[in-house]
């Protein structure tokens, strides 16, 4: 795990130096203390202009002989590298056989050599997570890739033949020339999903590379080529006529390669050279993680927790309960309102404005676990993959009304229901009733975009000033999730929605938080569930073994009985909430009203400042929770200040 940076550049254009490489590279010293290389490829006379490659390393796998940039025999081809290959020493071999020669044990050098024998192919061969980039000298080109989830980040910008790439947006703002032009649509985007999509950035001119791609910058002619080279089979317009060409499988043969397919995953992502552990929440995905883990190992394997004093959002008990019956060794932390102390490190290392408050304790659980650990497996993924959200059973009930004729569907939608009073609360089982009832009106795809938006239609249109409505010029925040639902063509709507949700919520939310959260404490973090076996196994898995009834993941929980307490398979699910609700209206109170209600902030114009006045007022007096709404603004004017308006 480490942290990449570098460019190229066409004849003509302006080189990077080594003082801004360098630069660059500092930037991402959090993400490899242990060691540094550079790399410099100069202008070849009429051939096209250079490249220049730096690297910062976290030390995991081949501790001793891992260094980089890394060169093959000839040194035409080098690479920086971020992330593991998993089936590096299935690949060795038979890349040997082929005729390649290896002067280390890396998984970096396998890659080397595969885009040596494959080319622009060395991706479908790799197993794991990654974001590397590949100088051919030869070919005068710049190579780069990330995995298919989108695990490991790449960010880049294209400006006067000058290509330039890096693991965070923080090391190219570095780079002399670097603009801080806002894009007011990755406003609305951040506004609606509390994360700016890929490819987009929150700074026009710059883009993240997007899972399961690759990008070519060609040094003599300055040209660029973004290709697509994955996608789960749930999203391909041939896989339900692939899968009603075979005879249907059973429950009990699902379930066997389901087995064997996850426990390998945990098995190689088990291969390093430091010492690993686990996230440990109490939750199902998590405590099979762990369970596999345990049944490869002859010792306990650490895990760790985090908890809150406010007793609805602490579940160390069930992660207790689990290492109870695993037999792990087991290490405990608890988050209070004083981790508003922990904003500026969050403000910083995200980089872009990101609003998922569950990234304040996953930056404390990274924080806890690297003081034992450099590696812990997670259970990320689970949820996307088998139907774990509570919303999937929302999106399979409005696809049955959906069916009914028009007059029953109009009645059961019927704006009475609205007049019904609810709590402010915003989990209230009424209110998500209500909003429920008001999505009926709306197409699938629009009314699971609203559901899932912090700011849906109505409340971005009352959010935004006039001036800033007229700068997005009718743009639709909305548009990323709906562009994914257009590629995604399962016919049944929670198969659907979850190809949805594996697209765009999970790299671009949970995978991002978990990424800089855990590398701002150099800590390396493993989902098994994301390898891309075992993802495209539940892609091709029939609806009806995930979701049943009320509950998801039922496969998952059957399948993994052995390793899950009773109390754990029958809980519902959490999730890794933060109680902002409490926290604003006590000890945050003054912290976030002073912050919201500053002039500065109020007059930066994106934003009716009457708006954001009414919902903390709405807040405060207990009329309605606003507490994610708040909690992004906060985020968005933090950032600016850090970003904007210092120009740190």
């Amino acid at each position: 795990m480490c942290g990449i940076a570098g460019g190229s550049w066409t004849q003509g254009a302006a080189p990077l130096s080594e003082q801004t490489l360098q630069r660059m590279t500092e930037a991402l010293i959090h993400r490899g203390p242990d060691d540094a290389g550079v790399y410099f490829a100069s202008s070849n006379g009429t051939q096209g202009g250079g490249a220049a490659l730096g690297f910062r390393r976290l030390s995991i796998i081949d501790l001793s002989g891992g260094h980089q940039p890394m060169s093959n025999e000839d040194e035409t081809v080098w690479i920086a590298f971020n992330g593991e290959v998993y089936n590096y020493r299935e690949l060795k071999p038979q890349l040997e056989s082929l005729g390649h020669r290896f002067r280390t044990s890396s998984d970096t050098e396998c890659i080397v050599h595969a885009y040596e024998q494959w080319g622009r192919d060395c991706v479908s061969h790799l197993r794991g997570m990654f974001a590397f980039a590949i100088w051919d000298d030869r070919r005068r080109t710049l190579f780069l890739a990330r995995d298919r989830m989108g695990q490991k980040p790449l960010v880049y910008r294209l400006a006067g033949g000058q290509f330039t790439f890096a693991s965070e947006l923080k090391a190219l703002m570095r780079v002399p020339g670097a603009t801080r032009e806002i894009d007011p649509r990755a406003v609305a985007d951040f506004v609606t999903l509390q994360y700016v999509p890929h490819p987009r950035s929150i700074f026009r001119g710059y883009a993240k590379l997007s899972p399961a791609h690759w990008a070519e910058f060609h040094a003599d002619t300055g040209e660029l080529i973004v290709q697509r080279y994955w996608e789960a089979p749930f999203a391909r317009p041939d896989a339900a006529e692939a899968a009603s060409s075979v005879p249907e499988r059973s429950r009990e043969e699902w379930a066997a390669d389901l087995r064997e397919t996850l426990s390998e995953a945990v098995r190689i992502r088990m291969r390093c050279d430091v010492p690993f552990g686990a996230f440990l929440s109490g939750g199902v995905d998590s405590t099979i993680i762990a369970g596999l883990m345990q049944q490869h190992v002859d010792r306990p394997i650490q895990t760790f927790s985090i908890g809150f004093s406010e007793k609805r959002f602490d579940e160390r008990s069930y992660a207790r309960e689990a290492a109870a019956h695993l037999g792990t060794d087991h290490h405990e932390f608890v988050v209070d309102p004083t981790s508003v102390e922990m904003l500026p490190k969050l403000t910083w290392h995200y980089d872009e404005p990101f609003a998922d408050s569950s990234a304040i304790p996953t930056l404390y659980l990274s924080q806890l676990t690297r003081k034992q650990v450099t590696v812990a497996l997670t259970g990320d993924g689970s949820d996307e993959l088998f139907a774990g959200y509570d919303r999937y059973q929302a999106v399979d009930l409005a696809a049955r009304v959906d069916s009914l004729p028009a007059p029953l569907r109009s009645l059961i939608a019927s704006s009475f229901w609205q007049k019904v009073p609810t709590s402010g609360q915003q989990k209230s089982r009424l209110r998500h009733l209500k909003r429920f009832l008001a999505g009926l009106s709306q197409t699938a795809q629009r009314r699971y975009t609203n559901w899932i938006s912090i700011f849906d239609d109505s409340r971005r249109a009352e959010l935004f000033s006039q001036d800033f409505q007229e700068t997005l010029g009718g743009y639709d925040g909305a548009s990323f999730i709906l562009d994914s639902y257009a590629r995604c063509s399962e016919s049944d709507m929670v198969q659907r929605t979850c190809c949805v949700d594996a697209e765009t919520y999970l790299p671009c939310d949970i995978l991002t938080k978990v990424d800089i959260a855990s590398m701002a404490f150099s800590l390396e973090c493993r989902s098994p569930f994301l390898d891309h076996r075992v993802v495209e196994l539940a892609a091709r898995m029939p609806r009806k073994w995930k979701l049943q009834g009320r509950r998801g993941k039922q496969i998952l929980i059957s399948t993994f009985s052995e390793l899950l307490p009773a109390s754990i398979q029958t809980r519902r699910k959490m999730g890794f909430g933060v109680p902002l609700n409490y926290w604003f209206r006590n000890s945050l109170r003054e912290y976030l009203t002073d912050t919201l209600l500053d002039p500065r902030c109020l007059n930066r114009g994106y934003f009716d400042p009457a708006a954001v006045r009414r919902l903390l007022e709405e807040h405060m007096s207990g009329k309605w929770d606003h507490s994610p709404r708040l909690w992004l603004l906060l985020v968005f004017e933090l950032w600016h200040q850090r970003f904007v308006d210092s120009r740190e």
